[in-house]
C-alpha cells in the first residue's frame, strides 16, 4: 500500500498562498457551524516520528478558535490507566458535541508502538483492532465526524530530520533512542503500519496517508480534508429527516406472547427469617475475604442490578455492600443522563465508572436503561435503542476481556407483588417517599416493559456477560441468592 505513495509531491509558493488564506477561512466557518449543530469532530494525527504530527497540530491551533478544541497528547499508559480496560483513556477524552479533539497519537498506539516493542501479543493485536473499529463505528453512530491521518515520510528522510533536529541545542531533547530505533527498525513497521491501516480503515472511517515531505503540502492537504469531512457531515444532518422519539405501544394481544421467558421462573421461592440471618451473615464473611483477595489478585468487578419498580434493588445492594469494606467498592447510582452526559456517545458516562482493577463497582440501574426505560417511554430512537444491543455486548466484551467479573442481575416480581408494595409504601410515613407519581405511570407499562425485560434478556445474555434473574417475590431469597452468584463468580475469579 505505502509502496505507491508519491513521496515527491509538494506544492508552490505562489499555489500555496492562492489557497491557504481561503481554506483556513473555511476551517474557521466549519468550527462554528458544527459547534451550533452539536457535531463533536475527532482529529487523529499518526504517522513516523519527525513526519511533522506536532507542526501541522500547531498550525491548525492558529487558525480553529481555541475556546472550540483541544489537544489530547497521548503518551504511554500510566499506572492509573494501567488498571483498566486499554479503552478507558480513550473514552474518556472524547470531545463533547460541537467541540474538536485534536489527538497527536491515539488508540492506535497499541497496535504499533506497544506491538513493535512486544509489550502486546499478535492475539491482543487482532482484539484490538476488532475494539478500535467498534469504538469509531460507535462515534460515528453518535454522529461525530472522525478523520485519521497517517503522515507518511520514508526511512532516508526520517534519518535527516533527525540529524537537523539533533544539531539545534533546542530541538536536541526531541530525538532519543525510541526515535532512532524507529529508524533502525523503519521495515518493522512499515510491516505493522501497513497491517493497521487495512485492518481499520472503513467507509466510515478511511485513512488519509499525507505524504508528508513538504510541509506546506502537509497542511494544505489536512485543511482541506478536514473542511470537505465536516462540510458533507453537516450536509448530511441537515438533509437527514427529524428523528422520531415515540413512547412504545401496547403490545397487541397474541397467542404466541402469552407466556415469556419471565414466566418460566418459580414466584413461590422463599425463605425463612432464621435461615435466611443465618445464611446472610456465612455469605457476608464470605464476600469480606474475597473482596480482599480480588484486590490482591488485581481483579475488578462490576455487578449490576436491574429490575421492576419495587422489586428490591435497594435492598438486595444494601445486604451485599454490608458484607464489604467500603474503599474496595463504589455503588453507581443511575438516573437520566445529565446536559452533559448527553453530549456525547450513550456509552460514555458508563465507561468512566468502570472499576481499576481490584475494585467494585455496583450499579443500581446501568446501560441497561436505553433498551428498557428509554425504548418504553421514547426517549430514544428505535435506531438507537436497536443499535445499543451491539453496543452493550461489544462494551461487556470488552470489559471481560480485560478480565472484569461482570454479574448482572434482574430482579423479577409478579404484578400483584408490586401492587402490595406499592401501597404498603403510601402506607408507611418511613417510605412513603419511595413511591412517586412515575411508579405508578410506569405500572400502567407493564406489558411494553415486559416486551423490553424479554427483548433485553435473550439478545444479551451471552456466555461471557449471562444474566442471573432472581425471584423476588420473596425480598429474603432474592437477596441470599444474588449474595450467593456473586460469591461463587468471585471464587471463581481470584480461582
Amino acid at each position: 500500500m505505502l509502496e505507491f505513495i508519491d513521496l515527491t509531491k509538494t506544492i508552490s509558493k505562489s499555489d500555496y498562498q492562492a489557497v491557504i488564506d481561503g481554506l483556513e477561512a473555511r476551517l474557521g466557518e466549519c468550527q462554528r457551524a458544527a459547534q451550533a449543530a452539536g457535531v463533536p469532530v475527532v482529529l487523529v494525527f499518526e504517522g513516523w516520528d519527525a513526519a511533522g504530527k506536532g507542526e501541522v497540530i500547531n498550525s491548525l491551533a492558529q487558525v480553529l478558535d481555541p475556546r472550540g478544541f483541544g489537544v489530547r497528547v497521548i503518551l504511554r499508559p500510566n499506572e492509573e490507566e494501567r488498571y483498566r480496560p486499554w479503552m478507558w483513556r480513550f473514552w474518556n477524552q472524547l470531545p463533547p458535541a460541537g467541540k474538536i479533539a485534536l489527538f497527536d497519537h491515539s488508540w492506535y498506539g497499541r497496535v504499533l508502538r506497544e506491538r513493535i516493542d512486544g509489550e502486546v501479543s499478535d492475539a491482543d493485536c487482532r482484539e484490538a483492532y476488532e475494539e478500535i473499529r467498534q469504538f469509531e463505528r460507535q462515534l460515528v453512530d453518535f454522529g461525530a465526524v472522525l478523520v485519521k491521518f497517517w503522515l507518511h515520510i520514508d526511512r532516508k528522510e526520517q534519518k535527516k530530520r533527525f540529524r537537523k533536529l539533533e544539531n539545534d541545542s533546542a530541538t536536541g531533547w526531541r530525538v532519543g533512542d525510541d526515535e532512532w530505533q524507529q529508524n533502525r527498525r523503519y521495515d518493522d513497521w512499515l510491516v505493522a503500519t501497513e497491517e493497521m491501516l487495512e485492518e481499520t480503515s472503513a467507509a466510515h472511517s478511511p485513512w488519509v496517508i499525507v505524504e508528508a515531505t513538504q510541509r506546506k503540502f502537509v497542511e494544505v492537504k489536512v485543511t482541506e480534508t478536514i473542511v470537505v469531512a465536516v462540510e458533507k457531515a453537516l450536509e448530511r444532518r441537515a438533509a437527514a429527516p427529524e428523528p422520531v422519539y415515540a413512547p412504545m405501544p401496547k403490545p397487541q394481544e397474541s397467542p404466541t406472547h402469552e407466556r415469556t421467558v419471565l414466566d418460566q421462573f418459580d414466584m413461590n421461592l422463599s425463605l425463612d427469617r432464621d435461615d435466611y440471618d443465618r445464611q446472610l451473615d456465612e455469605l457476608q464473611q464470605r464476600l469480606f475475604r474475597l473482596e480482599h483477595e480480588l484486590y490482591v489478585a488485581r481483579i475488578p468487578a462490576v455487578v449490576l442490578y436491574e429490575g421492576w419498580d419495587a422489586a428490591g434493588k435497594g435492598g438486595n445492594i444494601k445486604r451485599l455492600t454490608r458484607g464489604l469494606d467500603p474503599r474496595g467498592y463504589e455503588v453507581v447510582p443511575v438516573g437520566p443522563p445529565t446536559e452533559e452526559e448527553k453530549r456525547r456517545p450513550y456509552l460514555w458516562r458508563f465507561w468512566r465508572n468502570l472499576p481499576k482493577a481490584g475494585h467494585i463497582a455496583i450499579f443500581d440501574r446501568s446501560w441497561y436503561g436505553r433498551v428498557l426505560v428509554e425504548r418504553v417511554e421514547g426517549f430514544c430512537t428505535e435506531e438507537e435503542w436497536r443499535r445499543a444491543y451491539r453496543e452493550i455486548t461489544e462494551f461487556e466484551r470488552q470489559m471481560t476481556d480485560f478480565g472484569t467479573v461482570l454479574i448482572k442481575f434482574w430482579l423479577q416480581i409478579d404484578q400483584e407483588e408490586q401492587l402490595r408494595r406499592f401501597q404498603a409504601r403510601e402506607d408507611d410515613p418511613e417510605k412513603k417517599w419511595k413511591i412517586t407519581a412515575d411508579d405508578w405511570r410506569n405500572r400502567e407499562k407493564w406489558d411494553q416493559y415486559r416486551v423490553s425485560v424479554v427483548d433485553m434478556l435473550q439478545r444479551t445474555s451471552t456466555a461471557h456477560a449471562p444474566w442471573t434473574v432472581l425471584e423476588a417475590n420473596d425480598k429474603l431469597y432474592a437477596r441470599i441468592k444474588a449474595l450467593r452468584t456473586v460469591a461463587e463468580a468471585l471464587e471463581r475469579a481470584v480461582g
